[in-house]
């Protein structure tokens, strides 16, 4: 093999001298037919890489029942290791390219390899980088991840990846060895520390965020103190994005959530139940002993038939009935049998301490439907309904004096 090489190049001498150019101008062109002939394998090689070995991946990849590879092996993933291909074997024909091309200049033949070096330092970043969107597209698939704050996992993954290049890249443009860089970045961490604050206090929070599942997106959080009151709809590495109910869009440091308090309601989304706690007052005036004329009169209502049936004025311990005893025992019953109440929660009617504005009588359940919009027309119902049984029970809704009051 090398005599018939070292015989093709001397026919290639004789055949330049007889064209009357020098040996230097033949070793230049030799050197330049050596270039060009590197770069048109590569070029081939890269070809045939995106034209035959990608198109065989994806053939089998489309044909395999599970879907992580398909994204795994992705075109941008495939596309960006064929990148690589060139500047390694551009770097390994260099020395050959030198020899052939007669560089001898010793600044020249340096800046060709940091050049080489560098393509190849950015090219393999980029592979990385299609490697972790591919596998944070696989994570989001995921059931068990969906609405997690993975997305400023990937983002630090990614900053440290800048980082890391960018000490390769000026070690091979000073021509030291990146510990001794590492080394020279230990004094300066304070202002590297300073320089990357929120993205450290992001990534330390959106950690203890996800550990904790305290947050993910899609749940609706309310925070007083910053005037926060949304719908999750974007978690990063240094903000997390809210939609408010006006549809404005609401930003906030990952870090603000773990420093101060806010609310998540979606664990009430995720229990089936939201909460009806409202109270209508009594006028402590109207509140009387039932006498057997109310309880007659209860016994020929359709609303209240079924609840005085078997009430008598005098309970068998000895205690007298009041009007407003039998009030609270029909809307305990309402509440029970009303088809849209979570019957598997907490449902009661109670007294709570009699103030200037009458006695207070608290509903206390929870709707089945956790919607806003059906949560408000029940609960606008329920508190209807029971302000309209009051005067069937010879009872008055306390509210202030109004003008026309004062007028009579």
């Amino acid at each position: 093999m090398d005599a018939a090489n070292h015989q093709l190049r001397e026919w290639f001498y004789d055949l330049l001298t007889r064209w009357g150019l020098s040996d230097h101008t033949a070793n230049l062109l030799d050197g330049w037919l050596v270039l060009i002939s590197i770069i048109l394998i590569v070029l081939a090689l890269n070809f045939i890489m995106r034209l035959g070995v990608i198109r065989i991946i994806h053939w089998f990849v489309h044909r395999t029942k599970v879907t992580w590879d398909d994204i795994i092996f992705d075109d941008k993933v495939l596309r960006s290791l064929t990148n690589i291909l060139m500047p390694m074997i551009l770097r390994l024909a260099l020395p050959s390219i030198i020899v052939a091309l007669d560089i001898t200049g010793a600044w020249l033949q340096r800046a060709l390899y940091s050049v080489v070096d560098m393509w190849t330092v950015i090219v393999g970043l980029l592979f990385v980088n299609a490697i972790l969107k591919a596998f944070y597209e696989l994570m989001e698939q995921r059931p068990g991840l969906q609405g997690k704050p993975i997305k400023g996992l990937l983002q630090t993954c990614q900053v440290i990846l800048i980082i890391i290049g960018i000490i390769l890249g000026v070690s091979i443009l000073i021509n030291k060895s990146p510990a001794l860089l590492l080394t020279g970045l230990g004094a300066s961490a304070a202002v590297i520390s300073f320089i990357f604050k929120d993205s450290l206090m992001g990534l330390v929070a959106g950690v203890q965020l996800s550990a904790n599942n305290m947050l993910k997106v899609g749940d609706w959080i309310e925070m007083p103190s910053r005037g926060i009151d949304g719908t999750v709809v974007e978690v990063t590495l240094t903000t997390i994005k809210i939609r408010a109910w006006n549809n404005t869009l609401q930003t906030i440091p990952p870090y603000v959530l773990i420093s101060e308090p806010f609310d998540n309601w979606q664990a009430m989304r995720d229990t089936g139940g939201r909460r009806i706690k409202r109270s209508v007052n009594v006028d402590i005036s109207s509140i009387a002993f039932a006498d057997e004329a109310l309880i007659e009169r209860l016994r020929a209502n359709e609303l209240t038939r079924g609840l005085i049936e078997d009430v008598a004025v005098v309970t068998p311990e000895g205690g007298v009935v009041t009007n407003i005893d039998l009030y609270i025992r029909c809307i305990n019953r309402y509440i029970d049998e009303h088809p849209r109440i979570n019957h598997t929660m907490m449902a009661m009617v109670r007294q709570l301490q009699p103030t200037e504005w009458g006695l207070p009588i608290e509903l206390y359940c929870f709707t089945a439907d956790v919607n806003w919009v059906p949560h408000e027309h029940l609960q606008t119902e329920i508190v209807s309904h029971v302000v309209a049984l009051a005067p069937i029970f010879d009872l008055r809704i306390y509210q202030a004096p109004t003008t026309q009051d004062i007028r009579r």
